[in-house]
This record gives C-alpha cells, sequence and structure tokens, in this order.
C-alpha cells in the first residue's frame, strides 16, 4: 500500500484536527502524566501542541514529551465527546517526530533493523522450544500446504512475539479445537503488521507490511480474524483496516482480541472447565484494549474452585512493554504489585499477554505465587496442558545453561548459534524490574 497508509492517515488526521475542540479532558484523564512529569502542564495547551506536531513535525516540549510517553491505555478515547481519536493523534505525533528528526534512508534503516532483531529473536527462541509440528501448527512451515474444503470459522494471527512464549498460543489453539471452532493459523514475522516501520516514521514500508499480511489473512475467506496481540489489533483496526477500506472501498475482515471472541463463546466453553482448581488467583491487568480484561476475568471465574482477588493496582497502558518511555515507573508498577500479590497471600499471579508473561515469569523464583498465564488456568481445568519452557529456560538466568538446554533442538532446526545466544541474551534482559528485588525498599 505505497502511499496509500500516508494518504489515508492524513485523511483522517485532518477530520480529526478539524473536530478536535481543545478542551484538553483527553489529557486530564491520561494516566501518564504525572509519571511523566507533565502535571503542571496545560490541558488545552498540550493537546493544542500535539495537533501542531501532527501538522508539520514540531510543538511544545510538553506536548513532545506527551506523545512520546503514551502507553495506549485508551483512557483518553472514553473522554472525549467529539468523535476524536486521541490515541490515534498521538501516534501520528509520534511518527511525525520521527520524519522531522531523521531522513527517509534514517527512517527505513530503523524499521529494517527493528524488523531484523524481532525476527531474529522469535525466530531463534521459538525454534529452541518446539518441535517441528509444533511449529508447523503455529503456521511457522512455509512449505506446508493449506488445504481448506470451505472457509474455517476463524484465523487465528498470532502476531510475532508471543512465539517466544508459544505455550500461549498453542493452548488458545487447543481451546478453539475443544469447543470446535474451525480455524487457520497465521502469524511470524513473515505476517508483519507494519506497527515496528510506523514507529519508525517509515510510513511506505509499514503500509507495504501491513497490506501484504491483510491480503494474506484474507485468502482464508472466513472474514473472522483474531489477534492474540493487541499491537496487532490496535495497529490493523487503527490504521491498516480503514487505509484498505478507503483504497478499496471494503475491510477484507473484521479484526478482534482473541479473548473477546472466546467470551463470546463462553457458553461452549463452561461444559468443558472440568476440574476444579481451588486457588486465589489476581490477574496482571492492562486496560489499554476495551473489555479485554473483563473478558479474562469473566472467562477464569468460570473455572471451579477459582477465586478471583483484585490487588487494586493501577492498570495503565496496552502491555507493560509499552511503558519503556517510563522504566522507573513500571519497575515501580511491577514491585507495588508483586508486594501486593504476596500481601493477598494469592496462589498465582495471572498474565493475560504475552509481553506482560516474559517480564514477570521469572519472578516467580522469588515470591510465594505462581506466575502463570490466563490460558494455563482454563487448560489445566480443561485437562489441557503444555510445558512454559520459556519461563523454565528465563528461571535458569544463564545463557550458556539456556542453549545447552535446547542444543538437540537448535541442532534440529540448524539455528546460528551467534543468532541464538543474542537471542537468549535478550531474553534474559527482557527483565525491566531485576530478580531479587523484593529484597530492597524500592526498585532498582
Amino acid at each position: 500500500m505505497p502511499g496509500a497508509l500516508e494518504e489515508m492517515l492524513a485523511y483522517r488526521a485532518e477530520a480529526m484536527l478539524d473536530a478536535c475542540t481543545r478542551c484538553g479532558k483527553c489529557f486530564e484523564v491520561c494516566p501518564i502524566t504525572v509519571p511523566a512529569d507533565l502535571s503542571g502542564a496545560d490541558p488545552r495547551e498540550t493537546i493544542a501542541g500535539v495537533l501542531d506536531i501532527v501538522r508539520n513535525g514540531q510543538g511544545p516540549q510538553a506536548s513532545e514529551k506527551w506523545a512520546n510517553s503514551c502507553v495506549l491505555s485508551g483512557e483518553c478515547l472514553k473522554a472525549c465527546d467529539y468523535g476524536v481519536n486521541p490515541r490515534f493523534l498521538l501516534a501520528l505525533a509520534r511518527g511525525s517526530l520521527a520524519r522531522a528528526k531523521n531522513t527517509p534512508d534514517q527512517r527505513r534503516r530503523q524499521g529494517v533493523e527493528g524488523f531484523r532483531i524481532i525476527a531474529r529473536d522469535v525466530m531463534a527462541l521459538s525454534r529452541m522450544q518446539l518441535s517441528d509440528a509444533e511449529l508447523s501448527r503455529l503456521g511457522q512451515d512455509p512449505l506446508a500446504e493449506i488445504e481448506e474444503t470451505e472457509p474455517p470459522e476463524v484465523v487465528f494471527y498470532t502476531g510475532c512475539n508471543v512465539l517466544k512464549t508459544p505455550h500461549i498460543a498453542l493452548l488458545a489453539l487447543d481451546i478453539l479445537d475443544a469447543i470446535g471452532v474451525t480455524h487457520r493459523v497465521m502469524g511470524g514475522p513473515t505476517h508483519c503488521c507494519g506497527v515496528g516501520q510506523m514507529r519508525a516514521g517509515d510510513l511506505d514500508s509499514s503500509g507495504r507490511f501491513g497490506e501484504s499480511t491483510m491480503d494474506k489473512l484474507a485468502k482464508s475467506k472466513s472474514g473472522t480474524v483474531l489477534a492474540w496481540c493487541p499491537t496487532c489489533n490496535v495497529q490493523f483496526n487503527d490504521f491498516m483496516l480503514p487505509a484498505v477500506e478507503r483504497v478499496r472501498g471494503a475491510r477484507p475482515f473484521a479484526m478482534l482480541p482473541f479473548l473477546l471472541f472466546l467470551r463470546s463463546n463462553v457458553d461452549r466453553l463452561r461444559p468443558l472447565l472440568c476440574a476444579p482448581l481451588p486457588m486465589r488467583i489476581a490477574l496482571h491487568r492492562h486496560t489499554g484494549e476495551p473489555g479485554v480484561m473483563e473478558a479474562a476475568a469473566e472467562i477464569v471465574s468460570c473455572v471451579p474452585g477459582i477465586e478471583l482477588v483484585d490487588l487494586g493496582q493501577p492498570s495503565p497502558g496496552l502491555m507493560s512493554n509499552y511503558l519503556r518511555a517510563l522504566p522507573a515507573y513500571k519497575r515501580e508498577l511491577q514491585l507495588n504489585e508483586l508486594r501486593a500479590a504476596e500481601a493477598a497471600n494469592i496462589d498465582a499471579l495471572v498474565t493475560v499477554y504475552h509481553a506482560d508473561h516474559r517480564e514477570l515469569c521469572a519472578h516467580e523464583r522469588d515470591w510465594p505465587f505462581r506466575i502463570v498465564n490466563a490460558l494455563e488456568i482454563v487448560g489445566e481445568s480443561m485437562g489441557l496442558r503444555h510445558d512454559d519452557s520459556h519461563k523454565r529456560l528465563k528461571l535458569k538466568q544463564d545463557v550458556d545453561a539456556i542453549l545447552a538446554d535446547c542444543a538437540e533442538l537448535s541442532d534440529h532446526h540448524g539455528l546460528d548459534p551467534a543468532a541464538s545466544r543474542r537471542a537468549v541474551e535478550a531474553m534474559l534482559n527482557d527483565q525491566p524490574l531485576p530478580l531479587g528485588s523484593h529484597r530492597s525498599s524500592s526498585p532498582r
């Protein structure tokens, strides 16, 4: 979609720029203004500055800081009374700042380098954990032929990074099988949503990646795509699908979060939750995707024996990794939640998204509760299980020990040793709050 994405963004931006009254309500409800040291900024002036950035790539310092600190909490969407999507405008502002800062060649190189790192880590870590059959089931066999006598009910779109924690995606597929939903699986770096290129300000490459993936997803003609990754869901629903609709006149499919789909089929799921699990659990929450945390809570609460505890902790952002611009705040949030979980005497802290699971799972070593994914709770009650090999490996906290553990699969898949080492190093570095932080009075 060379040029079409930029054209669509400009078209939507103009409509929103005209509709925005600069009332500042979006800024007032944003949960990041205090952690980003913006509490003294004027709401009206700050949103007006964001609009200036969207127009010409420059604006007041407070507006630039707000745009770059956005964690996609979605609170701004609820506050606007005029049909404006402030989250969309903040994304455009970030892109505009990136384009003003770098030449087109620099933006393209940044986008390419970011994509290569993700592809390297996803390929290495997934193949260090999975057999050929499991990789094929997750859509990672490029030579596999798809035979469809009729369209499946849904396409399950993994995105890229959930393949680093493949037990989550495998459990999702097991659950779809169990409730009788036919599906086709697509994902991985060959089905990139284009978000990395957009973040770098390279709209042309982002459009190409996104359009290519949309065409692949649309081939099944099911009309419904279930997204596991909230990043992919936002990228397609906020940017790519509206661009296609403007160019082609219609969207090729509807995309919705997996857990919302599962909640809509809870009557098919509930009879399969047979094994009681007498556990006190708490959800690690991020509320950027409307309804997803509520869906997760409803689904795990259907499991016999589960007692769901509210830890009363803040839940800003789309996922934990969206707090990257505020690292000290993220460490504080995670430490406070772990302490609250210990005080509540829970049996398990339950993640919903894969990025949160990667960042939190190794803390199981230091705290008196398990850290598991919501689908593990559901799967265990259904008699479904996949080993959380990502957590098992990360708990080793030693690159050489992890590589030795995975040597057989690495050799079988012909992985490059240097690339595997870098991927494992990145996995261990994906630890915003250092292990053992409970021993100190504040996050380090």
